[in-house]
């Protein structure tokens, strides 16, 4: 039988919630424990200031979403540069429904915190690399593979394959409307088709 949520896993799954739908300025102290059904107390007793919460909500994000990707169907195909495209068409896919439900708790904080919160900040930061880095093998396989026609690292394009993803987020929230971040996704993937055409061929 599942162990019980505890109440400091509660206030995280609530600020990553919460975050997310309202931005982290806008989500009180108040808000979070009404939502995680705690006292605040119980809030304080995990975590001295909201900032830390949300530092440790970056962790949780990490370590939730982690497990999502390592486990995700991308990873099957037996040609890297089919895996690269198969985790681009997931993420344009996974664009879809309410705004909060697909979008970043991290892009979401950063851009909000960058200058007034630096070690929230790095912890998102942080997490962004994290899975980007995830990505990098299966790129450079693909590069070794399939040279591209224009000098690239897998580091830098795992990173712009983020950038895409956080922007399009923005362009979504900007537009309420879901279609125009899967359109950037689309136009994400028609990049990697022509950096890689031997691919096709």
């Amino acid at each position: 039988m599942p162990r019980p949520a505890s109440a400091r896993d509660t206030l995280l799954n609530a600020a990553v919630d919460l975050i997310r739908q309202n931005g982290f300025t806008a989500t009180s102290v108040d808000d979070l424990c009404r939502h995680a059904g705690v006292t605040k107390g119980a809030f304080f007793h995990h975590f001295p200031t909201k900032e830390a919460l949300g530092i440790a909500a970056a962790d949780h994000w990490t370590d939730t979403t982690g497990a999502f990707f390592a486990d995700a169907p991308y990873h099957a195909p037996a040609d890297p540069l089919d895996r690269v495209r198969a985790y681009l068409k997931m993420r344009r896919d996974m664009m879809d429904g309410p705004l909060p439900a697909f979008t970043c708790y991290l892009g979401t904080t950063v851009q909000e915190c960058f200058g007034s919160a630096p070690a929230l900040r790095d912890a998102c930061q942080s997490s962004i690399a994290s899975h980007a880095e995830t990505l990098e093998s299966d790129i450079d396989a693909a590069i070794r593979m399939y040279p591209p026609v224009r000098p690239v690292d897998a580091a830098g394009l795992a990173l712009h394959f983020q950038a895409v993803i956080q922007g399009a987020f923005v362009l979504a929230k900007a537009w309420d409307d879901p279609a125009t971040a899967r359109a950037s996704m689309d136009h994400l993937i028609a990049y990697v088709d022509l950096l890689f055409p031997a691919a096709g061929s």
